[in-house]
């Protein structure tokens, strides 16, 4: 396989029968030129107004259109304003499904099954709306979710939804300090969690750690609880608190408050590793809009289908993966370890539900690989259409990986994008090929490019991706930055009225993306800017590395004015990094890259540090390594590890 050679190419029929192309014959008869996929990507953004109207029309929309214009000030970023005097409701375009077939499947690492249909969806939703407007929950309020990855957390989200009220959620294995981090800032009234959950074999109960977030909470006034390990939690620790399914009334009638098209429907939160987590407002409109355009036109999501991402409820994904159902697709939820099972639970769970789309993260690719699983041989994955990786740069080798060991015939959607934008810039295609190691193109509707440093698109070089024209589902703002100067500061200080995303990327001859890594996170030795990504593909091929982290160090210390390479090295059970190893992996690196990507130090670590979703901190080691603080450890699922970098002796010399 050659990376100029397609790992997968559409059938004819496949593409006559994707969604996208019913959107180009839409589109065609409302004024969109004829042609090929690039082609109708420059329409979309050349005429964002009629592109946006076509989807919003497409994809059906339940909405009041107001009089205003679909854009209005579309030359500023931020300052665009889209679908002046729209009002619509969120939950009512997530809830157009009826009947008694299933809308949510979820199972747990124990084994546990449960399934909700779209009536009993509904009915739950209503009943929980009943609660939350009896506990006095108006439009504008925050409702808050400390919660596993349960249908219960839906039902809640939507419920706030349906008020017009602003739904905010983290994983429960956050700790005090870090959930207070986040829900301090937004004061919400009414706090969803659970008793506990379970990860990895083992049960955890939350119930100490929820009554210390309400000690420091006082904005709360109702707390739901949701049993998860115990039929009947005691709530008595807890003040203020209900057994979820005594909220509401059961006869509750489902009512939809619609509200302008930029009313605040979701805060997300930046990683934080760097400081406190900034509070990210996303509008009900533009989220919508947005994601029925991935769903729909990139995902090929169909009424029927069963769609899955393995997420927590602190990480977009999770938002991402709920939008599903306004395309009248099965949600497949999961709690616990994806490794579970010996790593093949969630293979498991896609044979037995006969899972259509299988959302996860370029790690646990990387890490089935490893382990040796091979589930084209071992499930029946016939159902399987595509495949979604995110979190990180997925490999070329990982492209490789699942189209041998997974199936041949299936679209691999590499994506991304992030928590600004909850949704992505760049995606996966029904209709094109699948290059090894690229992700196929540019959203529709998104004005994507690569810039050089001095703000010049480039193209089969590395650069900034950026931005250059408004799209619906930006931020409304940060919460509490009244001026906006955060706002502007996040993403438009590099490069005046342009989105500049943070991603250091190249635009290939495909007109696809590689991501190469974060780009305040990119190397820059003797002036020669280097993504993380290149080296980590390199090291991660040797059968003893299990993990990798690279960053560069400041040298000679004090003077700031060049970095030399430090890698960071994990290893599999039972190897040490003894001289050979060393040898051989800056073989690897220099035989595959370029002698500036050779690290100057290999350091053995006993873990490295992420964060909840999975990603790892290259600049909190950084930051350590530096003896400077990392301002936001509850950040991270494993803040230990970060003492496995302090004071090496190895970075010394």
């Amino acid at each position: 396989m050659t990376d100029d050679t397609p790992h997968w190419i559409p059938s004819a029929a496949r593409v006559a029968a994707a969604q996208l192309t019913g959107f180009h014959a839409f589109a065609h008869d409302r004024g969109a030129p004829a042609g090929d996929y690039l082609a109708l990507w420059q329409w979309s953004v050349d005429e964002p107004a009629a592109f946006w109207s076509a989807v919003f029309d497409f994809a059906g929309v339940i909405a009041d259109r107001g009089p205003g214009p679909v854009l209005r000030d579309g030359e500023r970023m931020p300052g665009a304003t889209w679908f002046a005097g729209t009002r619509l409701n969120f939950a009512e375009n997530l809830l157009r499904g009826t009947g008694p077939g299933p809308a949510l499947i979820a199972r747990d690492e124990r084994g546990r099954r449960k399934e909700m249909s779209w009536d009993q969806l509904r009915a739950e939703v209503a009943r929980v709306a009943d609660g939350l407007q009896a506990a006095g929950i108006v439009a504008g309020d925050r409702v808050a979710g400390f919660m596993p990855n349960l249908p219960e957390a839906i039902v809640a989200m939507l419920a706030t939804a349906s008020l017009g009220a602003t739904w905010s959620s983290c994983s429960p294995d956050f700790g005090i300090r870090g959930v207070l981090d986040r829900f301090g800032q937004i004061a919400p009234k009414v706090l969803f969690t659970a008793d506990g959950y379970c990860y990895g074999g083992k049960t955890l109960d939350s119930i100490e750690r929820i009554a210390g977030i309400l000690a420091s909470l006082p904005s709360v006034t109702c707390v739901v609880v949701v049993a998860n390990v115990d039929p009947r939690p005691d709530l008595a620790r807890l003040p203020a608190a209900r057994h979820y399914e005594e909220i509401g009334g059961p006869e509750a009638t489902l009512r939809f408050e619609r509200l302008p098209f930029d009313h605040p429907l979701y805060i997300l939160y930046s990683s934080g590793t760097t400081g406190v987590p900034k509070c990210i407002v996303h509008g009900a409109g533009g989220t919508l809009l947005q994601h029925l355009k991935e769903h729909l036109l990139h995902g090929d999501v169909k009424p029927g289908d069963r769609l899955f991402y393995f997420t927590t409820c602190g990480w977009m994904m999770w938002n991402w993966l709920v939008s599903g159902l306004a395309c009248g697709a099965t949600l497949l939820l999961y709690d616990g370890s994806p490794f579970a099972a010996k790593g093949k639970v969630l293979f498991d769970y896609a044979a037995a539900e006969k899972m259509t789309h299988f959302g996860t993260s370029a790690k646990f690719i990387d890490a089935a690989a490893k382990l040796g699983l091979t589930p084209g041989k071992t499930h029946d994955l016939a159902a399987l259409r595509a495949m979604f990786s995110t979190g990180s740069p997925l490999s070329p080798e990982g492209f490789d990986w699942v189209y041998r060991e997974i199936k041949q015939d299936i679209l691999l959607a590499s994506i991304s994008g992030g928590t600004d934008i909850v949704s992505c810039f760049v995606l996966g295609n029904p209709v094109l090929p699948v290059y090894r190691g690229e992700i196929q193109c540019r959203g529709r509707g998104m004005a994507v490019d690569v810039f050089d440093d001095n703000g010049r698109p480039v193209r089969s070089e590395k650069g900034e991706l950026v931005c250059t024209k408004p799209f619906p589902v930006m931020p409304v703002g940060f919460w509490n930055d009244a001026d906006g100067k955060k706002y502007k500061a996040a993403y438009f200080e590099r490069f005046d009225n342009i989105w500049c995303h943070g991603d250091f990327s190249e635009l290939t001859a495909h007109d696809g993306i590689i991501i190469y890594g974060r780009s305040d996170a990119t190397l820059n030795p003797g002036g020669v800017r280097i993504g993380t990504a290149e080296i980590y593909r390199q090291v991660e091929q040797l059968p003893e590395i299990l993990e990798s982290l690279v960053i560069g160090q400041d040298w000679p210390p004090g003077k700031n004015d060049d970095v030399r390479v430090v890698l960071f090295v994990k290893l599999q059970e039972g190897h040490t990094l003894a001289a050979g190893l060393v040898d051989r992996i800056k073989k690897q690196i220099r035989d595959n890259t370029t002698p500036r990507h050779v690290p100057a130090k290999v350091v053995q670590v006993a873990d490295i540090p992420r964060t909840k979703s999975g990603k790892i901190v290259e600049l909190a080691v950084r930051n350590v390594v530096h003896a400077q603080p990392v301002k936001n450890v509850e950040a991270l699922a494993n803040p230990e590890a970060l003492d496995y970098f302090r004071g090496r002796v190895e970075l010394a010399d």
